[in-house]
This record gives structure tokens, C-alpha cells and sequence, in this order.
């Protein structure tokens, strides 16, 4: 039965991996649609996110078989466990990234609302990103380091979002005719920092599969 488990094991692995790279790349994808204003890669992000639903599906099926049929125990069990919630994390990345897309065709529709927001997206989004390629990598090499830079950076974006409160409501009280083109921004702020909670989630899953220690709610490394 252990050679068995360990195919099926690999098979998973190796199914959530394309999984990781699927969503990764997505999210990129939305940030530039975003970025650069592109309708076209903004439909490419959402045609994407189906992709994402059924990998998705097939991974949790996949779990499900696993644990129906060979009982794993000790760090199979873990490595089952975490993918399961890995795999919801994933998904919701992806639909936050269909998120941060949606708001490309809005904000192009709104042209006579258009204002500047003095926000360094760009800075936030790196942030962002590199956060949820840490978090895949941590997977991958099972390197508990790296997992743990990324529960860290988790506040600094969690302060980029708080400062980006004050900017759009100083934009609300001087442009109070662009109020809804501003809650776009308000959105696409809001999807990056649920993606970094995510991409946090993750890490600490890699660090409980890896030994054991469950460090949510601020317990320690």
C-alpha cells in the first residue's frame, strides 16, 4: 500500500503544482490588465478563472480518493490536509484575481469620472506577488524560511491597504462626483490584500505540514 499511496502522492502534488503556477500567473495577468487599463487581458484573466474552478474541483477529488482509500497517516495525512486547504486558497485567489480584472471594464466605462489617486499600486502589487510566489516555492522546496518571510510581509501590505483608506476619502471629498470610479480603486486595493491573506494562509499550512506547528492567530514560529 505505500508504494501505491506514494504514486497517488505525487500524482497530487504534482496536480496542485499546476494548480499554483495557473493561479500565479492569473493574478500577474490582472495586475497588468489592471495596470495598464487593457480590456483584452482583463477578459483573459476571467476566461482563465474557469480553468482554475475545474482544476480546482479535481484536486479536492482527488484529496477525497486519497483519504477514502489509503487512510495516510502522520505527514501524509498533513500534506493531505494542507492541500485541501491550499487548494481552497487557491481558488478564492483566483476568483480575487477575477476581482481586480472586473474593474478594468468599469473603470474604462466611467471615462468623464476618471481621477488620479496618488496610490504606488505598482509597489503593493509586487508585494502581493512575490508573497504568493514565495508562498507556491515554500511548497515546493518545503523551505519553512521562506514560508515564514511571508506570513512577515503580510503587514506591510495590510498597512498599504489602511493608507490607501485615507487617500480615496480625501479623492472622495474633492472629487464627490467620481465617488463610484473611486470605489474601484477601493476594490482592486481590497483583492490584493485578500490575496497577501491568502498567500499567508498558505505559508502557514507549509509550515504546519512541514513540523507540526500550527502558528495561526500570532503563535510563534
Amino acid at each position: 500500500m505505500s508504494v501505491h499511496i506514494q504514486k497517488e502522492l505525487e500524482k497530487l502534488k504534482k496536480k496542485c503544482l499546476g494548480l499554483c503556477a495557473k493561479v500565479e500567473e492569473n493574478v500577474q495577468l490582472a495586475v497588468k490588465a489592471f495596470t495598464e487599463k487593457d480590456r483584452n487581458l482583463a477578459k483573459q484573466v476571467i476566461d482563465i478563472d474557469l480553468e482554475i474552478d475545474q482544476m480546482e474541483i479535481e484536486v479536492e477529488e482527488d484529496c477525497l480518493k486519497i483519504l477514502a482509500l489509503y487512510q495516510p497517516v502522520a505527514i501524509d495525512l498533513r500534506f493531505i490536509i494542507c492541500t485541501l486547504k491550499l487548494n481552497n486558497d487557491l481558488e478564492r485567489i483566483g476568483d480575487l484575481a477575477v476581482n481586480i480584472a472586473q474593474q478594468v471594464s468599469f473603470m474604462l466605462s466611467e471615462v468623464n469620472k476618471q481621477i488620479i489617486i496618488p496610490f504606488d499600486y505598482k509597489k503593493m502589487s509586487v508585494i502581493v506577488k512575490d508573497m504568493l510566489k514565495d508562498s507556491i516555492d515554500s511548497l515546493v522546496q518545503l523551505d519553512i524560511e521562506k514560508a515564514k518571510k511571508v506570513c512577515i510581509s503580510d503587514d506591510a501590505v495590510d498597512n498599504m491597504h489602511a493608507q490607501m483608506y485615507g487617500l480615496l476619502e480625501d479623492a472622495i471629498k474633492r472629487h464627490p462626483d467620481s465617488v463610484e470610479y473611486v470605489i474601484h480603486y477601493l476594490s482592486v486595493s481590497k483583492s490584493l490584500e485578500r490575496i497577501a491573506d491568502h498567500a499567508t494562509n498558505i505559508a502557514e499550512d507549509v509550515i504546519y505540514m512541514i513540523n507540526g506547528n500550527i502558528v495561526r492567530h500570532g503563535n510563534s514560529f
